[in-house]
């Protein structure tokens, strides 16, 4: 299996929340239309303070786009740019009926990019190449409802319900996105920490998907997705600045 090269030395600077598709983002400007964005080669991007009291934070929000090519240029854009000593991926994601209910959230601890086609070497190292583990263990057990540890699988595609009981039982995923992979291996090359929460808008099964061909579905889950993901947003890096100050 081919060895990654050696993590650069970790950065210290503000967080950077990631916003990837387009829906996720107008679903953000409506929870928050203030301040007035500014611009970047990937997408508009806010400065906004979150919490309260001693736990208030500055923090940087950045529409990357969607897919895997936007959200590893993005999001190696943005550690390049604010030199962030951690990084947020909030967003959306689709479920696997009966394996997950519409309005959970997953705390991402791997990712897996699954559409890669290797036919000349191995396809399992292939994809291990950027399969990433995210180190969440400073969540502790004791999650809010409604939100439960497990993978994600990545891919340039919505999900097909044919792959659906491959994609179960080899990684164990029961939901799947566009992004969280990209972001992950790109934050891990630099050695910035990375915290994925992807809420469930719809549900793929045998029968179909219930957002295909019925957008309004997919956008009017996104809106409530992200409204709890921005409300719940400060607890979730106060904990995570519990579990890791010295």
């Amino acid at each position: 299996m081919r060895k990654p090269d050696a993590p650069a030395k970790p950065l210290a600077g503000p967080v950077v929340v990631l916003i990837s598709a387009d829906a996720e983002w107008r679903a953000l400007r409506q929870v928050w239309p203030q301040p007035a964005a500014q611009s970047s080669p990937f997408g508009e991007w806010i400065e906004r303070e979150v919490g309260a009291g001693a736990g208030r934070r500055l923090v940087i929000v950045f529409h990357g786009g969607w897919g895997k090519v936007a959200a590893a240029a993005s999001t190696q854009y943005a550690i390049d740019r604010w030199h962030p000593r951690r990084l947020v991926n909030v967003g959306t994601c689709g479920g696997f009926r009966g394996r997950i209910e519409r309005g959970e959230v997953v705390l991402v601890e791997r990712t897996v990019v699954y559409d890669i086609v290797e036919q000349m070497g191995d396809a399992a190292e292939a994809i291990a190449a950027y399969t990433t583990d995210l180190d969440v263990s400073w969540a502790g057990p004791d999650l809010p409802k409604g939100v439960r540890k497990g993978p994600l699988v990545s891919a340039d595609r919505d999900l097909l319900p044919a792959d659906i009981p491959r994609l179960e039982k080899q990684f164990g995923a029961v939901a799947g996105d566009w992004e969280s992979g990209a972001i992950a291996w790109t934050a891990h090359r630099n050695a910035v920490p990375v915290l994925i929460l992807r809420g469930v808008t719809d549900l793929v099964g045998e029968g179909g998907g219930e957002a295909y061909g019925n957008l309004a579905l997919f956008e009017e889950g996104s809106r409530a997705v992200m409204k709890r993901l921005l409300d719940e947003l400060p607890s979730w890096l106060a904990r995570w600045d519990a579990a890791t100050a010295p």
